[in-house]
């Protein structure tokens, strides 16, 4: 038997709260850049008639409540998605971004110098200097469809459907079942992949498939038990489980917006299926070498954690925890 378990559910949601959640004045103003700019490129687009953005939906992490806090000043703090028309259009998909590009630097016009808008592999970064704030304006093609569904387009031309509208309503339909915990969970194990790319920079693991795999869990469970919203340690077990047991070699598929069978089997070592396409492997691209190293780094922290449940002293229960979270857990 364990004795006194130093690090509980009240210890690592602390720590959520104060090292790992973007704080609520940083969200506030996240939100307020989010909206001028929508704001802005949607006045742009009623007084151009002939412009091609069809309309603006806010997307990603920040839009659903499961962003983390920057380190370092690296990465994104919103996402919006533009909507661009493609009937009556001579726009070539291969230089969408550095076409959304110019449009954004026309609506800003003299009071943003061009560097403060760089194209990466799928959207177009704007930094706001005077708050230090970075969005990305993603590109996505609107034929028309319901629900705000379009295809991403990527800087070589490759175009996957996606909808904005669904995937946050796939998360938030789950987050009104399981409570303020589901999405706090999603964070803290971003937290954890973060820190362990830090000392393993090979190791690949996206947000997204975080978010899937806590949504497989809370959907089906794991070993007989619902996942443990409300008990971050015994949360993180399950998941960490899941991953090691499995070897993360069965397929997940959701049924929220289409049938299992419109999935189609291929051979990639992991497949986590996009619940609002089903032809997107949100883990296309992994090798079995990917598979294997993170299935052995989730043993190796499934250990880790076991070790600080049976540690004899907090300060060596605080230490195997640290070798999840770095230096600054508990972050009192």
């Amino acid at each position: 038997m364990a004795g006194e378990r130093y690090v509980d559910h009240k210890v690592l949601k602390t720590f959520t709260q104060n090292k790992v959640n973007v704080p609520p004045d940083e969200a506030k103003e996240r939100r307020r850049q989010v909206n001028h700019l929508r704001e802005r490129l949607e006045d742009y687009i009623a007084t151009h008639p002939d412009f091609d953005l069809v309309k603006l939906r806010a997307s990603g992490s920040t839009a659903k409540h499961t962003a983390i806090r920057r380190r370092s000043g690296t990465g994104s703090d919103a996402d919006v998605a533009a909507y661009l028309r493609t009937t009556d259009t001579d726009i070539d998909v291969s230089t969408m971004l550095t076409w959304l590009r110019d449009r954004c630097i026309e609506v800003y016009g003299a009071t943003k110098d061009a560097d403060d808008f760089k194209p990466s592999d799928h959207a177009v970064g704007i930094t706001m200097r005077s708050s230090g704030l970075k969005i990305d304006v993603v590109p996505v093609l609107y034929t028309g469809e319901p629900d705000d569904r379009g295809y991403l387009v990527t800087a070589d031309g490759t175009k996957v459907l996606t909808s904005v509208t669904l995937h946050l309503q796939f998360i938030q339909t789950r987050k009104d079942k399981a409570g303020d915990g589901y999405r706090e969970l999603i964070r803290l194990l971003k937290a954890w992949i973060r820190e362990s790319k830090e000392v393993d920079p090979e190791l690949r693991c996206k947000s997204f498939l975080i978010e899937l795999l806590v949504a497989h869990l809370w959907d089906v469970g794991w070993n007989g038990k619902p996942l443990q919203v409300d008990d971050y340690p015994a949360a993180m077990e399950q998941v960490l489980a899941y991953i090691v047991r499995t070897g993360l070699r069965t397929p997940i598929v959701f049924t929220d917006y289409y049938k299992a069978d419109a999935v189609r089997a291929t051979a990639d070592p992991i497949q986590v299926w996009d619940p609002v396409n089903p032809e997107n492997n949100v883990a296309r691209g992994y090798t079995e070498q990917d598979r294997q190293r993170l299935m052995n780094h989730a043993r190796t922290t499934l250990d880790t954690i076991t070790m600080a449940a049976y540690a004899a002293t907090k300060g060596e229960a605080l230490d195997s925890w640290r070798e999840l979270f770095g230096p600054t857990f508990p972050g009192e």
